[in-house]
């Protein structure tokens, strides 16, 4: 049985694009420039005890390839680690002459299953 998802929070967008932050650090650069245009992505909120939770941007075969922007993670990670369901998929990959945090863009929708 699957229960209900959370409500889902007044005044964000249910679908949008982000960047991917942080994909320079502990190596997580080795996997960009595998990715292409339409690559499904999963979305994995920290766990609770953080003192600012992040959500996580995982490969469909689960390595960490960076974060949301903290702006969006402060009011998606709630929804997130709640039970709300969110899918992303990759939109554009740019080289490593891009900053890191432009690298990578996503379009993330939420309440999919």
């Amino acid at each position: 049985m699957t229960r209900p998802s959370p409500p889902f929070p007044e005044g964000q967008p249910k679908r949008f694009r982000s960047t991917v932050h942080g994909i320079v650090f502990a190596g997580r650069d080795r996997y960009v420039d595998g990715l292409a245009a339409g690559d499904p992505l999963r979305l994995v909120p920290d766990p609770p005890v953080q003192e600012a939770p992040e959500v996580w941007v995982h490969l469909e075969s689960g390595e960490p390839i960076g974060h949301l922007p903290p702006d969006i993670a402060h009011w998606l990670w709630p929804w997130l680690a709640h039970g709300g369901i969110a899918r992303a998929r990759l939109l554009k990959v740019r080289g490593a002459e891009v900053p890191s945090w432009r690298r990578v863009l996503l379009e993330v929708s939420c309440g999919v299953q």
